[in-house]
């Protein structure tokens, strides 16, 4: 399955991710409401951020976002008193980034580019952190050999990428594949085509440790998810295992 990286900005330039309607309501957008809402819902849904970002550790780091969306985390590394420096696909994005930071009063290098060519110099950034976004590249290879090329020696990658074998990859499965009378349809396929942005992947633990097998080492992690309990009754989905979830949170040092 081809995929251009101008199918994926097309789908992203309609809304940064988490600025959707049932999220922000009828908040102004780019006000403060509005992104407050963004916030509490993000964080909400994906509390886990926090403890695997660390963000207040990595006070006065060189730190380079991939994948800005709406700058929540963006906004929680500047707080952290991080140097900034961000890219992503799209030029929403990185106006969307650029609002919520001068709302705060901070600032941050932003540039509008594909991550698979970073314009940066080699051991640019003590940290390189990107959450939920490089599984939706034409050539995540190519996004993981920049991120290893702009680290120091040293340095650390921080993030999530999808999990395909999850509950949540599970249930996209069933709806998209069984219920549609099309059970031959794999994992891969109905995450590629019905996951966010076509050409959406989701690995496994194997996958990403391969992935980034030139770092010195690799940590990945699942982690269970809002996306995963859903439709479950709350008495039966406390008993489900973080191996189940649809998140693979990772730290990989250069």
């Amino acid at each position: 399955m081809a995929l251009r990286n101008d199918e994926v900005r097309a789908y992203w330039e309609g809304g940064a991710c988490g600025t959707e309607g049932v999220i922000v309501g009828d908040a102004e957008p780019l006000s403060r409401a509005w992104f407050a809402r963004i916030e509490a819902h993000r964080y909400a849904a994906e509390p886990m951020i926090h403890a695997v970002a660390q963000f207040t550790r990595h006070h006065g780091a060189r730190l380079l976002e991939i994948g800005v969306g709406a700058g929540t985390d963006h906004v929680q590394w500047a707080r952290a008193g991080a140097e900034c420096h961000g890219v992503d696909l799209t030029e929403e994005a990185i106006t969307t980034t650029r609002a919520h930071l001068a709302l705060h009063g901070f600032h941050s290098d932003l540039r509008r580019i594909d991550a698979e060519v970073l314009p940066f110099a080699d051991a640019s950034f003590e940290v390189v952190y990107s959450w939920g976004v490089i599984h939706h590249s034409a050539r995540p290879e190519a996004i993981v050999a920049e991120i290893h090329r702009v680290l120091e020696p040293g340095g650390v990658f921080i993030g999530m990428l999808y999990h395909r074998r999850s509950l949540a990859a599970f249930r996209v499965w069933v709806r998209r594949a069984l219920l549609a009378g099309r059970p031959w349809r794999s994992l891969a396929e109905v995450i590629w085509h019905h996951v966010e942005s076509v050409g959406t992947k989701a690995y496994t633990v194997a996958e990403v440790e391969a992935l980034f097998r030139a770092f010195a080492t690799v940590e990945v992690r699942p982690v269970l998810t809002p996306y995963d309990t859903l439709y479950w009754p709350r008495r039966l989905a406390r008993f489900f295992p973080d191996e189940a979830g649809w998140f693979l949170t990772l730290r990989a040092r250069r």
